[in-house]
């Protein structure tokens, strides 16, 4: 048996020909929307610099906090926060957060795995949690609302300092625009 010869499979030329455009159709929209994309990321970093550091230091220069324009529209700038902490330096956030009362802020979430013949084993801890009235999973971890708002009120309520390399806090100022519409 000629294996090489079975395993040809033949193929109309029209259809070729569509498959070919086809997949050149298909290369240039992925390059149209690499393209597309580096200059959304573009514009996104313009509007981060004017939003951000042009507006505020004008307006600062100016001594106003609030403007409003022609057609109803107002620029107000507005202390901004952004918190995360990174994975690589949960312990020490979750025990400074501890140390420094604000523990209530860490979520304890615990769960248990058990092998496929374990279920007997499975179902008795469960009960035996379950009667005492506890969950049975842990997960530990601070939600990022709960982490940005805790940082806002820290510095800007409180004028406390929180460990930036600890939470990955970011301040700014940023513009806010409001239109009639």
């Amino acid at each position: 048996m000629d294996l090489e010869a079975e395993s040809i499979v033949k193929i109309d030329m029209a259809m070729s020909s569509d498959i070919t455009e086809s997949c050149k159709k298909l290369l240039e929209t992925q390059k149209k929307i690499e393209a597309t994309e580096e200059e959304l990321k573009k514009l996104k970093d313009v509007e981060t610099t004017l939003s951000e550091q042009t507006i505020p230091n004008l307006m600062q220069q100016a001594g106003v906090e609030l403007i409003k324009l022609e057609g109803g529209i107002s620029v107000e700038v507005k202390p901004f926060y952004s918190a995360r902490i990174p994975a690589s330096k949960s312990e020490e956030a979750f025990q400074w957060l501890r140390e420094n009362g604000h523990g209530d802020l860490i979520k304890n979430q615990v769960s248990l795995e058990f092998g496929m013949k374990q279920d007997n084993e499975a179902k008795s801890i469960v009960e035996e949690l379950k009667s005492k009235g506890l969950p049975v999973k842990q997960k530990t971890t601070v939600h990022p609302s709960s982490l940005r708002g805790f940082v806002r009120e820290q510095i800007q309520d409180l004028g406390k300092d929180v460990p930036a390399e600890l939470f990955g806090t970011y301040v700014a100022n940023k513009t806010k625009i409001t239109t009639k519409e």
